[in-house]
């Protein structure tokens, strides 16, 4: 492999992002929602909470992902046990343990049928301990969800919410949050030009700036547009 052929393999290795948290979501209108999952973790942990089943549902890039992980993140710190769950999870990794006191679902959707059971089991053994809560979350609302019939009406149980969408104002306000995070300094037509020009969902953004992230330290350059522009024209060669 030529030193030209390697240099555009790393820089079309993505960076590590940091990890999913409530002070890295870009709130926007989803201020209900996420202040009751952020929430959640404590009451949690003093028997208080009163609403303990979540459903979550919105288009993909809505922060469905990040909002399972945060919850994980702040039951932690918590000292609680928490479970992220997910359609590539093994069978038992669903099943109810007294030890976890949260589980999380993502892209309940996606599951197959065994995995699908495995949740309403879960929905019910969450519903009669006290000390459990469960926060799943799909694309569709819950009528819509093509599920088995005994979860759809599960999904309905507790607390749902739609995640309203990121105006574009709003994703670049993100990406210039997650840039700090990374200790980046865009340049200021950076996040207008990434946001009107190419992709405009969340996870596609966010991959293109730590993309970016990595090209600039191999070359040792300040993050600009032009800088952009050369990325791209070099990974359309």
């Amino acid at each position: 492999m030529s030193s030209r052929q390697s240099h555009k393999q790393l820089s079309l290795e993505l960076g590590s992002p940091p990890p999913s948290t409530f002070d890295n979501f870009f709130v926007s209108a989803n201020r209900e929602p996420v202040q009751r999952l952020r929430d959640l973790p404590g009451l949690v942990a003093r028997e208080q909470a009163n609403d303990r089943l979540f459903y979550l549902w919105g288009d993909m890039g809505s922060g469905r992902t990040h909002l399972l992980h945060a919850v994980c993140d702040t039951a932690i710190h918590a000292g609680l046990n928490c479970r992220y769950l997910s359609p590539h999870h093994a069978l038992a990794d669903f099943m109810f343990d007294p030890a976890c006191q949260i589980y999380t679902v993502d892209n309940v959707d996606l599951l197959d049928e065994a995995r699908q059971i495995a949740v309403f089991s879960l929905y019910n053994e969450v519903r009669a301990h006290v000390r459990c809560a469960l926060v799943v979350a799909g694309g569709l609302a819950p009528r819509a969800m093509p599920v088995r019939e005994d979860l759809r009406t599960r999904l309905g149980w507790g607390l749902v919410y739609q995640l309203q969408p990121l105006s574009d104002e709003d994703k670049m306000a993100a990406l210039v949050q997650a840039a700090k995070e990374r200790g980046l300094q865009l340049s200021p037509e950076i996040p207008h030009w990434l946001v009107t020009r190419h992709y405009r969902d969340m996870p596609s953004l966010m991959a293109l700036l730590d993309a970016l992230d990595m090209y600039a330290l191999e070359r040792k350059r300040a993050v600009t547009l032009p800088l952009l522009r050369e990325m791209f024209a070099e990974f359309r060669e």
